[in-house]
C-alpha cells in the first residue's frame, strides 16, 4: 500500500509557458528524419556530446530548429540513459534559439555528460547552437549567390583555338 499525503496532488504542478517550452513541433520524432541527418548532415564535436545537423529544404514544414536525442545502450543502463536525456532536454529548453535557421539537429551525448556540471552542459549546448547557426548561415550564402549568377554559355575568345 502506498502512502499519500492529504491535500497534495500533482495537479498544482506549474508547467513551463512561453519561450521556455520544448513543444512537439520543435522535436525530431521520426526515424527517417534521424537517418537523414546522420547520412547527409554535418557534425560539431564538443566535450561531452556530438551534434549532427542538417539544414531543411524550404518545402519542409516548420521553422527553426528541430532537435532530437539519441542515447545508445553503450552509455549505460536505462536509468543513466534517461538521466542524460532529461538533462539534455532541459538544457535545450533553456537555450533553444527562437530565431534560428530551419534545420534538424541530433544530439548524441558522451559518457562524460553524466559527470558534467549542469551549467557546463547548458553552456556547451548554447555554444553549439551558436556555432551551428553560423555554419548554416555561411553555407546558405554561397547557394543564394549561385542562384543569382547569370546562366548560359560563354562565347569562346577569338584567339583561344
Amino acid at each position: 500500500m502506498t502512502a499519500s499525503v492529504p491535500e497534495e496532488s500533482n495537479q498544482s504542478v506549474v508547467r513551463p509557458t512561453g519561450e521556455a517550452t520544448f513543444p512537439r513541433s520543435a522535436r525530431l520524432l521520426r526515424h527517417a528524419d534521424f537517418e537523414r541527418v546522420y547520412k547527409q548532415g554535418r557534425r560539431h564535436f564538443s566535450a561531452s556530446m556530438t551534434f549532427f545537423y542538417l539544414q531543411r529544404e524550404p518545402g519542409n514544414p516548420g521553422t527553426g530548429l528541430r532537435i532530437g536525442f539519441t542515447v545508445g545502450r553503450a552509455l549505460g543502463g536505462a536509468v543513466q540513459r534517461n538521466r542524460m536525456k532529461r538533462r539534455l532536454r532541459e538544457a535545450v529548453r533553456l537555450t533553444r534559439p527562437t530565431q534560428a535557421p530551419s534545420a534538424d539537429v541530433v544530439i548524441n551525448p558522451k559518457k562524460t555528460l553524466l559527470a558534467a556540471d549542469f551549467t557546463a552542459v547548458v553552456n556547451e549546448v548554447r555554444q553549439a547552437f551558436v556555432v551551428i547557426e553560423k555554419k548554416l548561415t555561411v553555407s546558405a550564402a554561397p547557394e543564394s549567390e549561385a542562384l543569382n549568377r547569370p546562366t548560359g554559355s560563354r562565347k569562346p575568345k577569338a584567339g583561344s583555338r
